[in-house]
């Protein structure tokens, strides 16, 4: 059995502010052109909408209901999270 690569990243809805840890997984030999990546735990509140061995494919749906990519485009500076509305 070949061993994985493990990480976590945290989900954030834009839509509602919601957000939690996913842990996941890939393949740790690079060579194959599958990585073989997976969603080992999703947080509460969060569910998969359209599953994919391929990161920047997965989809995720918030129980909101906003649907958004695992793998997001936005990068924060360190300690710059976005800032909440106040409702």
């Amino acid at each position: 059995m070949a061993a994985r690569d493990r990480y976590s990243r945290k989900l954030e809805c834009a839509r509602c502010g919601h957000s939690g840890f996913a842990d996941a997984s890939e393949n740790d030999d690079k060579r194959d052109g599958d990585i073989g990546f997976r969603i080992d735990d999703m947080p509460v509140g969060f569910r998969p909408e359209r599953p994919s061995g391929n990161p920047a494919e997965f989809m995720i749906r918030c129980n909101c209901g906003n649907v958004f990519r695992f793998l997001q485009k936005t990068i924060y500076a360190p300690g710059g999270e976005p800032r909440r509305r106040n409702a």
